[in-house]
């Protein structure tokens, strides 16, 4: 399993789609399956900017990997995006057969950033909503590195300015550099 972290608008998405395709292994968007839940309370949340709640979160993530039990690789999304949320996937990987073998994080610049987001004009991507996930980010980020860190569990920090495929590249390359094989068979 991969994990891609990263505040809204680094560019997880793309990147894990890319990932993706080019090895057959399964994209999942915590973002986008909150979205596609159609829960009032998870979309009224997600409209203010605010973490749902890990219970719901947890739930949502737990069946998407139900799904993907015959894909190799899962690449996270996203999620986990607090600390009870990191801890419960530690201890879950194995009910679905999985272990996290990396987990990657895009840094960007906060002005790179904030143009990313008002190009990419989602209807909950407004200036106040922007600096609330910017600030939860950096608030809850810390400590899941930190959890993940003495886990033993490889971190790797990525350049995520310049083009979707200079970006991509630095991705593969960091994977290749953990030994992590292309067909996903140590993930």
């Amino acid at each position: 399993m991969v994990l891609f972290f990263g505040p809204a608008g680094a560019g997880k998405s793309v990147q894990g789609q890319i990932l993706a395709a080019r090895h057959g292994w399964r994209w999942l968007s915590s973002g986008q399956l909150l979205r596609d839940s159609r829960d009032p309370e998870i979309m009224e949340q997600m409209r203010l900017g605010a973490l749902v709640s890990t219970e719901q979160t947890n739930s949502v993530i737990s069946d998407a990997l139900d799904r993907a039990k015959d894909i190799d690789t899962v690449i996270l999304d996203g999620y986990p995006r607090k600390l009870d949320q990191v801890k419960w996937l530690d201890t879950v990987t194995a009910d679905y057969g999985r272990s996290i073998k990396v987990a990657i994080v895009l840094e960007v610049p906060r002005s790179e950033l904030e143009s990313r987001l008002r190009v990419r004009g989602r209807v909950d991507d407004t200036m106040e909503v922007i600096e609330n996930r910017l600030m939860v980010y950096r608030k809850e980020i810390y400590p899941i590195l930190t959890y993940l860190t003495e886990a033993n569990i490889r971190i790797a920090h990525i350049d995520g300015t310049g083009t979707v495929g200079a970006v991509h590249d630095r991705i593969e390359m960091e994977l290749g550099a953990l030994g992590i094989s292309s067909d996903g068979s140590a993930l």
